[in-house]
């Protein structure tokens, strides 16, 4: 149907276009009803294609290559939110000092806690609202801040070693890594930015309106790149593992879901017809990895299939494996490889049941605000 959904939409960035959002089936029902079904999808980069073979996946598994996630930048999330962390520190010590010429301004920008100073990529790391394999393998090169304390926070940037860029207006900082798989030095450039043009748009006497799961989920829902799609995603298959202030945060995100919807909007539609494509295509190979963890993760203890050489290289891909191998050596980490693959076992079909209620859920909702039309949206 002509103008309820975009059939082309974009993947990557403003324009391109490259995300086809066609039906593969159109089937019309007793009642009257058209149903538009579409396919699951999968998110492939790098020519990482999903295998049948599930000793594959298990090995695949362990070298950290079977979960995909779109990214909108190079620099490991875990270097960037360590930067973030360093300013958000500082707000809290000149918070916690009177004699402090930003003492006010401190307390201020801290009324509503360090996190409310964050919103996007950096927020969801330092929030823990995902997995840990989404902050290893999630990549960015931004920052957002989100605080009407500019002089703050600019005094703080500049403290820390940032340089302003005279025509962007953004804040930049060379961050240097190692990589041990490749044992090579790289090297990017980041940008920080205050969002204060969007926060102008708010008059809530609460400064840091905008910056909670909601808001960030409704940003995403209007955009839908596939890193948005991914990290919606990401959140969704882990939201039973959050607690406390965290689980409140995703119960009221499901509001960013309702108010998108209401719109209507042709995009957005899309964009959220995808969700559910790559969500379902998402949960099946989880459960690939799931079945293939339960028939071999007791193979990681033995030496003919996994010799020592090989627990070095898959130490090589985790910086976490990487140091725990050079402290405790290797039958130790074979152990603890295998430890980790049996809490794994109980995670991994968590994931699949939340990601499935998820999808059902979402298409529910979406296709509430078309009973007027008689049409239903499905994905199989």
């Amino acid at each position: 149907m002509e103008g309820v959904w975009d059939k082309k939409v974009d993947a990557n960035h403003d324009g391109d276009g490259l995300r086809d959002v066609s039906p593969s089936k159109i089937r019309v029902d007793d009642n009257g009803y058209t149903n538009y079904i579409f396919s699951k999808k999968s998110f492939t980069i790098y020519n990482n294609s999903i295998s049948d073979d599930d000793f594959e996946i298990f090995r695949a598994f362990l070298e950290e290559r079977t979960q995909i996630y779109p990214s909108d930048g190079k620099i490991p999330c875990k270097l960037v939110a360590a930067e973030a962390k360093k300013v958000l520190n500082h707000f809290v010590v000149y918070s916690k000092d009177s004699n402090n010429p930003y003492f006010e301004s401190a307390r201020l920008a801290l009324k509503n806690g360090k996190l409310a100073l964050l919103r996007g990529t950096v927020k969801l790391y330092l929030g823990k609202f995902t997995t840990k394999y989404w902050r290893k393998k999630r990549f960015t090169n931004e920052i957002n801040f989100w605080t009407f304390q500019v002089g703050l926070l600019d005094h703080i940037l500049e403290h820390l070693g940032w340089i302003k860029n005279k025509e962007t207006r953004d804040w930049e900082k060379t961050l240097q890594w190692t990589t041990h798989s490749k044992d090579k030095m790289k090297f990017e450039a980041i940008c920080t930015a205050n969002n204060l043009n969007q926060l102008l748009d708010f008059t809530s006497e609460n400064y840091f309106e905008g910056t909670r799961l909601r808001e960030i989920f409704n940003k995403k829902l209007k955009r839908g790149y596939d890193v948005d799609i991914s990290d919606i995603i990401n959140v969704a298959l882990f939201y039973d593992n959050l607690v406390g202030k965290n689980t409140d945060e995703w119960n009221e995100a499901w509001g960013s879901f309702e108010s998108t919807t209401n719109t209507r909007n042709a995009r957005i539609t899309s964009n959220i017809i995808s969700l559910c494509r790559y969500s379902l295509g998402t949960a099946d190979y989880l459960e690939q990895v799931s079945n293939a963890l339960d028939k071999y993760y007791d193979k990681i203890l033995e030496k003919n299939e996994f010799p020592d050489e090989v627990i070095e290289k898959i130490c090589k891909t985790s910086t976490q494996w990487f140091k725990f191998l050079e402290k405790h050596g290797i039958e130790a980490t074979r152990n603890e490889i295998y430890a980790f693959l049996i809490d794994q076992l109980k995670k991994q079909p968590q994931h699949v049941k939340n990601l499935r209620s998820f999808t059902k859920k979402v298409l529910t909702l979406l296709n509430s605000k078309y009973e007027y039309l008689k049409i239903r949206f499905e994905v199989e």
